[in-house]
């Protein structure tokens, strides 16, 4: 199985130990569910905005006073 080697300052080390442990889980394991936990946050983000953009139109319909000033960033510009 493929292995890969990461280089951390003591501090950054420091760092990911104790967030693995608030956690429950082993330094391992923890930065091993790291980027498959970003895929998930990306692919929520990227979800989320295309429904907020597809439901634009009813909820300004809805809430008039609460429409954004146009110069405002749309979709992923603004997150």
């Amino acid at each position: 199985m493929p292995s890969l080697n990461i280089t951390f300052t003591d501090e950054e080390l420091a760092e990911v130990r104790a967030a693995a442990a608030a956690e429950g889980k082993s330094l391992k394991q923890y930065v091993h569910d790291l980027p498959l936990r970003e895929r998930q946050r990306r692919q929520f983000v990227r979800y989320a905005v295309s429904w907020g953009e597809a439901h634009r139109e009813q909820f300004d319909e809805a809430f008039p006073e609460e429409v954004p000033p146009a110069d405002r960033p749309q979709g992923s510009q603004a997150a």
